[in-house]
């Protein structure tokens, strides 16, 4: 993603252009007047375990485990069962798509949120050419360049091209809030009318179309829809995104027609050669400044170009199609009550400013905000991490010591370490004012779907995604401008191969 910010660059902080509360640290004050009492203990020394559970015979255990995760058993009964059986929340298994995709499908998975952060430390573990996982599509899908997804932070061209996405949204920061605006109105418009024609309305394929216009407005300076690309965007970054994930989706086909299509051999980047091509001709035409940026950090107009494309397609839009939705169910369960106070806070605070959404206005609702943290934590829009040990490795979970060698690929899903039970509390809710207050605020160093703890920032020199504070802020523009408008609504859930799929059956307007 998604998406789907970031610091410490020779560039302006875009913490100064998307502030937020939770980078800065509050003073810790203490009265001399009184006498602390002062407890010390000793913390309890874990265990050195074996890493428990293993591969199976070759090819067919990493088979067998592909069809337990996709069809057997699922993604989630898949980890628990195995967390029971071993015991352990860190264990030895194989990750899709295993043979004839990956040639090596073993991975050690991390399931905690203790252990969990040691895959964004780029100095204990490698992240070249695993954005996708145990395999890596063909870069004929990317103009023949590893983009900035695949790149470790030690390769040269990774610091080069994350400042140049540094340089896209702080040069387009001004009209991300207008724009975001613009679009959403259009798609809050749409979904009015369908409600009104037919009783109900999609959310999913408004929002991606609302998504791709509002990144082309926002950050390129041109509306698709008035160009030969029109309405055809987000059908033509679908079928490209296929191509590239498709080893680790499931379209819901029988089992055995879908494994056989999906898992077993990669689809010929040839399919989509000419959507891709139209794709990369409308962000050539629309790239002049940045290819001037570009050619300062030594960049090549074609390299940056397949960039830009895939940092606005595959991260921004893809987070923004995924997110959206999965956010909009849970704030939909979670009903009326916070509905109300949602619409009550963000209307007080958007009067007090003069009747517009700005960014100190969203700075002064704790409640927004905590509620698109809590999504985040929820349903984070990029599940799953990887990282190869470095070195020689000694991880954590909460309960042992485990040693891991040096080479070997570690593996963490990510909505089990942020629902961690010994992290938080009712770890399986969604609690819409979890991160509200101080002690709410501590917890955001445990939302990680970022590629890093909510709590830090990126930097050429980590993997943190560049769009990290873009992405909060346009989550916290979509709740704004969304109950601004509406005063409560309700929605069925069904299932799509990339998140949740949202039908909106009732909406009352404001």
């Amino acid at each position: 993603m998604a998406l789907t910010s970031f610091f410490s660059l020779p560039l302006p902080s875009l913490h100064k252009q998307f502030p937020s509360k939770y980078s800065t640290f509050r003073p810790i004050i203490v009265s001399l007047s009184e006498k602390p009492t002062i407890v010390v203990t000793q913390p309890t020394k874990l265990s050195t375990r074996t890493i428990p559970g293993d591969y199976g015979l070759p090819g067919f255990g990493p088979w067998k485990d592909r069809l337990d995760y996709f069809y057997n058993q699922g993604k989630n009964e898949f980890f628990e069962s195995r967390v029971v059986k071993y015991k352990s929340t860190i264990f030895r298994t194989n990750m899709p798509p295993g043979p004839f995709i990956s040639s090596n499908p073993k991975v050690i998975v991390l399931l905690d949120g203790k252990s969990f952060p040691v895959l964004f430390d780029v100095s204990k573990v490698e992240k070249k050419d695993l954005f996708t996982g145990t395999y890596m599509p063909s870069t004929e899908l990317t103009g023949g360049y590893r983009v900035l997804s695949y790149l470790d932070p030690s390769e040269p061209n990774h610091e080069k091209l994350k400042k140049l996405m540094f340089f896209l949204l702080s040069s387009r920061r001004d009209h991300v809030i207008p724009k975001f605006h613009e679009t959403y109105t259009e798609l809050f418009e749409t979904l009015d009318k369908e409600m009104a024609e037919k009783g109900k309305a999609g959310l999913n394929s408004g929002n991606d179309q609302a998504a791709f216009n509002f990144l082309a407005r926002s950050l390129f300076g041109v509306n698709p829809v008035e160009t030969k690309l029109g309405g055809d965007g987000p059908t033509l970054i679908g079928k490209w995104v296929l191509l590239q994930l498709h080893p680790v989706l499931t379209l819901g086909l029988p089992k055995f027609l879908d494994d056989l299509i999906l898992h077993t051999f990669r689809l010929p980047p040839f399919l989509v050669k000419k959507d891709y091509q139209r794709l990369y001709d409308f962000f050539y035409t629309n790239s002049a400044n940045l290819f001037v940026e570009a050619e300062k950090l030594g960049i090549s107009k074609e390299e940056a170009c397949h960039n830009l494309l895939f940092a606005t397609c595959f991260n921004s839009f893809g987070g923004m199609k995924i997110f959206f939705p999965t956010m909009m169910k849970s704030i939909a369960k979670a009903g009326v009550e916070v509905h109300t106070r949602l619409a009550n806070e963000i209307r007080s605070e958007v009067k007090s400013a003069g009747g517009k959404i700005t960014m100190s206005a969203m700075e002064k609702m704790p409640l927004m905000k905590s509620v698109v943290y809590e999504a985040l934590r929820v349903d984070p829009p990029v599940a799953s991490q990887y990282g190869r040990a470095k070195q020689d490795l000694k991880i954590e979970s909460h309960d042992a010591v485990f040693e891991v060698k040096k080479g070997e690929m570690l593996f963490g899903y990510q909505p089990f370490a942020t629902k961690d039970p010994k992290i938080f509390d009712r770890p399986e809710e969604f609690v819409a004012d979890r991160f509200v207050g101080e002690e709410g605020e501590k917890l955001l160093k445990y939302v990680l779907w970022s590629n890093g703890p909510e709590t830090e920032s990126p930097t050429v020199g980590n993997k943190q995604c560049a769009g990290k504070d873009f992405v909060v802020m346009v989550s916290r523009l979509f709740v704004t401008e969304f109950f601004l408008r509406y005063d409560t609504f309700n929605v069925d859930v069904g299932t799509s191969a990339l998140g949740a799929s949202i039908t909106i059956t009732s909406l009352k307007k404001a």
